[in-house]
Order: structure tokens, then sequence, then C-alpha cells
């Protein structure tokens, strides 16, 4: 599957300094220390609607990491997933008679152009979960094979995971029974199924059903696979057995990353899978959570054909941190309209406070934990004394123009 279209990122003066990243492990910050490539694993989209606000801030929130360890002088290996065949996909496409194929290469396409136009520095792989089959029925055998996996006696062909044979199953998400079990529930689980051995045991193999599409699976039957073992065979195959950063919405720590770093740590036998894992908020709408079920999405798309300025977008969505769940609000977008505009206007003065002491403050900013609103803060008080006239250092209005580019994306 194609990415999209790179961008040219400014070099910067000076050394980037090392980032400390917020584990939902650990519960704690730690200092990322990448050993050779730096890998960074974010949780694509299910491709069965447009670009909404929620998308776009947890790819920003991963673009900065990425921008980051470039910074620091580290090589990337970038991956990220499409699940290009599930349910919800397979459901929209029904319910619009809809070809599922189509559907999918529409949305994934309308994906890439949001992307660009919010400067978000492509994958080095961009996978779907079709291509990635054959790869996932190999592991799959593997774990049947070693008893880690069963099949349902049902008929069905189902293949599912043995938690119990991940004696650490829990500790990324640090939740209790009773609240996994709740999750499971509420995002994509079957913890109701008959003939499990465990309510919490994920689905790994669908066998063949009746209208959908499958595969073949070799022993296992034809069928597709299931979501937590497509982002962990995707990971092992292109990044290696421990990854630095997992990354997604706050809504994939369990049972997602849970269950998909269970997989990887089974098959490989290293552990942790991956150093840190990062959850970004989620976004709300004027008070409400922004779902697809109230129908109260923002579409990027939609937002760039209404001639709204990717680049506020951008700003809007890191004015607040991206752990915390936040609100989308008309006024929202207009302070980052006005805060955009100020900057452009203080990239263009004539001079301007040391460009050198900017540098170095958003830097230690955006390696504390993406701390953005410290980082916005500071170029606000250095645009409005370049604006007021003060400070005579003549290079530093075009350093914050490669600042702003470098590190948060922004284009000015």
């Amino acid at each position: 599957m194609e990415s999209w279209s790179g961008i040219e990122v400014p070099r910067l003066p000076g050394a980037g300094q090392p980032l400390y990243l917020y584990d939902s492990a650990r519960r704690a910050k730690h200092q990322s220390q990448p050993r050779g490539r730096a890998g960074l694993y974010v949780c694509g989209i299910t491709p069965y609607d447009a670009t909404h606000l929620g998308h776009a801030a947890t790819m920003i929130t991963f673009d900065l990491i990425n921008r980051l360890w470039r910074d620091a002088g580290h090589d990337v290996v970038y991956v990220q997933n499409v699940t290009d065949v599930d349910d919800p996909l397979l459901e929209r496409a029904a319910r619009d008679n809809e070809d599922w194929v189509v559907l999918a290469m529409r949305e994934t396409a309308l994906f890439r152009e949001d992307m660009e136009a919010l400067r978000i520095l492509p994958p080095e792989h961009y996978v779907g979960a079709v291509e990635s089959i054959p790869a996932i029925v190999t592991r799959v055998q593997e774990l049947v094979d070693r008893g880690i996996a069963y099949r349902l006696e049902d008929g069905t062909g189902d293949v599912y995971f043995d938690i119990s044979q991940a004696p650490d199953f829990g500790y990324e998400s640090n939740l209790s029974r009773d609240q996994m079990l709740i999750f499971s529930a509420e995002r994509g689980g079957d913890p109701e199924r008959p003939g499990k051995r465990d309510p919490l045991d994920p689905l790994l193999w669908r066998g063949i059903r009746p209208g959908e599409p499958s595969w073949p699976g070799g022993s296992l039957g034809p069928g597709r696979p299931g979501w937590h073992i497509e982002c962990a065979v995707i990971a092992l195959t292109l990044i290696g057995s421990t990854i630095e950063v997992q990354g997604g919405g706050n809504d994939l720590i369990f049972p997602h990353h849970e269950c998909s770093a269970a997989h990887a740590e089974v098959l490989t036998g290293a552990k942790p899978f991956a150093s840190h894992y990062v959850h970004a908020g989620m976004i709300g709408l004027h008070g409400e959570k922004m779902s697809k079920s109230r129908g109260n999405l923002v579409f990027v798309s939609r937002m760039r054909a209404d001639h709204v300025d990717p680049m506020a977008v951008r700003l809007a969505l890191i004015a607040d941190h991206y752990r915390a769940d936040r609100q989308w609000t008309d006024d929202v977008l207009k302070a980052a309209e006005q805060r955009l505009a100020r900057w452009r206007a203080a990239a263009s003065a004539p001079a301007g406070p040391s460009g050198a002491l900017l540098l170095s403050g958003v830097r230690a900013a955006l390696t504390d934990d993406l701390d953005t609103p410290r980082a916005l803060l500071l170029i606000d008080e250095w645009a409005d004394a370049a604006l007021a006239g003060t400070g005579d250092d003549t290079v530093a209005p075009g350093l914050l123009a490669e600042t702003t580019d470098a590190l948060l994306g922004v284009r000015l």
C-alpha cells in the first residue's frame, strides 16, 4: 500500500534533546532511548469513514515524536497499518450497498490527502491488513502449534488466543479484570461468547462466513484475521521483536494494545513489546464525546473544503496536551487562526529576541512529554516581543519559521 508524499523538514542548528514520554504501562515519564533505528508503530484507520479530528489529533501526536527523534539525530522506522478488512468496514459497505473494497480504497485515499494537508511525515511502511494476511496466517498457525491458541469446537473455524499462556497479560493497561471485561464488550471483543477458555481471550482468526470475504488460511481453514494479531505481526515483520513506541488513541489501551503486546511477546519471548505505550486523548465537540454513533464528527476534508487552513487545525489540536481529553469548539479554531496569523506576522518582522534561546526553549518543552502548551506559549511571547520591535536578532524570524516547521509541523 502506498504512503502519502513526503515533505522536506528544515535542519535546525545545534543538537536536539533526549525525548521523555509517558508510558501507559509504567504510568510515568521515561526517557526514550532508541537502540539503532527508533521503531514507531502507530495504529491507523479502519477506512469506512473520512478522517475526523480525533484521527488528526492522534496522527499529529506521533508526528511530533517522529520529528523530535529526527531532530535528535535518530534514524526512524515508522510503520502505520490500515485495517482494510474488519467488521465496521463490512457493515458500512452493506448499509450503503457498496463494495467494501471500493469503500476502503476511497477513504484511504482521502486519509492520505488529509495527512499531506496537515504536513504529517509519511510512514516508511504503510501497510494494509489484507496484504499482511499470509504473514498473519503463519504466526497464528505457530501459536496453534505451540498450544497457545485454540480452535472453538462449534464448527465456525474461529481461533482464539489463550491469555493464560501470557502470564504478564494486563501489565500494559493496568486494568482490573472487571474493567477489562467491560472494555472488551465495548471495544470489539466478545466476552460472552460460549466455548472460549476465558471470556477475555481475543480472536486470532475468524472462520469463513456466508457473504463475508475470506482468504486461504492453510490448516486454519479459510477466513480472515483478528484485529490485534494484525498489528502485532506487521510490527514484528517490519520493525522487530521490540519497538520503541506503540501508539494510538487512549481507546486502544485495552483491548487492542494489551492483546497485540501479548501476541508479540509470546511469539518472540522479548519483553516488553514496546518500550513506551503512548496514547493520545479523545476529541469532543461542544461538550459531547465526538463519535460516529452520535453523528457529530468533524471531518478534516470538510474543513479543507471550507477553506480552513490546515495549519490552524494543527495548531488548534496541539493547544492542549496530547494526553488530555479535550473539546473542539469554534472558539478553539478561532484562537488557533489568530495565533497562526500572529506567528506569520512575527516571522516577517525585521528582527526579534534571541532565536537560539527560543529554539532551546521549544526543544525543552516538546521533549518533556510533548508539552505543546508550553512550547506554544514561548512562541507567543517571542512573537509579541518581535511585533513590538523588541530584540535585535535579525536571523531570529527565519529561525522561528524553521523551528515551527521542523518541530511542530506548522508552516508559516
